[in-house]
């Protein structure tokens, strides 16, 4: 063999087992997976983390196509916007085999509308249930029966308040009440960002969440493609949650991807590769979810409230609390949520 062909052999050879090895390398073990949704949800973990490792992984969205990891075994995805973006790309890493989250535990962090109820701009709220707030008859309202409370109908029943046996198993999700209780233990303290914009904009409301400083707490969070807004819409989805969990729930929240996320994950965990009992799920208020007294619609709609920076913000800084203990005391979360 000539000295030129036996170089090409070896390059080939040196190709080939580096693809090779590359191809065979053991799946990544992450302990906390974030699930972000946008790029200014992640911005802040990336902003304080130290993201060493970047892992592409086919499916993702093509905006976001990798996973970042730290050396600590902290790991951020970004799913895109929406049911479907946020369904495909959490299924995308499950079934990857590039990791193994048999132990990971999994934390949903971004921002949402807010119940001036129950929250206010840059308020925390971890969820309890998860309830699609799609999966409805709807009617138009100019033409909605007059005996009607709203027109919105659960899916198989004939008039708003009736439930319905019709399932599609993903309607609603209740989270990890141990890990719940826990997450909002480490972080009910932990200091909010806020913004002069947000102290002024939340005066309108009268409702003591509502114009009151930031704050932590539990309540639920409502999922939807459509962007609605109003307190009309906001009235009659209320009954709706309530009706959905028997009246258990109270949704404080409102976003567009956690019931999709969620169904991913239950189907990753039915398949034996992750356990849903090690997923918490965080959103904080950006804008309320309807008008002010007196306040137009449409102007509620587009204002600038002055939440936005500081929901992202205090979506890292609330999360953190909760992944850092994970992270630093292992040995206690690796089998299971500790009790102290």
């Amino acid at each position: 063999m000539s000295r030129s062909k036996t170089i090409a052999w070896l390059l080939a050879l040196s190709s080939c087992c580096l693809v090779s090895v590359a191809a065979a390398a053991a799946p990544l073990a992450p302990k906390v997976l974030v699930i972000t949704m946008f790029t200014p949800e992640a911005a802040p973990w990336r902003a304080a983390e130290d993201f060493t490792v970047q892992v592409d992984v086919p499916g993702l969205s093509p905006q976001f196509p990798q996973v970042s990891c730290t050396d600590a075994d902290l790991c951020l995805m970004t799913t895109d916007m929406g049911l479907a973006n946020a369904a495909s790309s959490v299924s995308a890493l499950v079934q990857s085999g590039r990791f193994d989250l048999k132990q990971t535990y999994f934390l949903i962090a971004g921002i949402g509308g807010v119940d001036p109820a129950d929250g206010t701009l840059g308020s925390a709220h971890w969820a309890r249930y998860a309830i699609d707030g799609g999966l409805l008859h709807v009617v138009d309202p100019r033409q909605q029966p007059a005996d009607w409370s709203s027109n919105l109908v659960m899916l198989g029943a004939k008039a708003p308040g009736e439930k319905s046996a019709w399932k599609t198993g993903t309607e609603v999700f209740q989270l990890d009440e141990t890990l719940l209780q826990k997450a909002y233990a480490l972080s009910a303290k932990v200091p909010l960002e806020d913004s002069d914009v947000a102290r002024a904009y939340r005066t309108r409301y009268p409702q003591a969440a509502g114009h009151g400083a930031p704050r932590v707490s539990i309540c639920d969070t409502l999922t939807s493609d459509t962007y609605w807004h109003g307190s009309r819409i906001a009235q009659a989805m209320e009954a709706y949650v309530s009706l959905t969990t028997d009246g258990k729930g109270n949704y404080c929240t409102t976003q567009m991807e956690d019931n999709a996320t969620l169904t991913a994950l239950k189907r990753g965990a039915d398949a034996g590769l992750l356990q849903f009992n090690r997923i918490a799920l965080l959103r904080t208020g950006s804008n309320f979810d309807r008008e002010a007294p007196g306040q137009d619609v449409g102007s509620s709609l587009s204002a600038k409230s002055g939440g936005f920076l500081p929901s992202t913000h205090n979506a890292y800084r609330v999360g953190h609390a909760l992944t850092t203990d994970i992270l630093t005391h292992w040995d206690a979360w690796s089998s299971g949520v500790p009790k102290d």
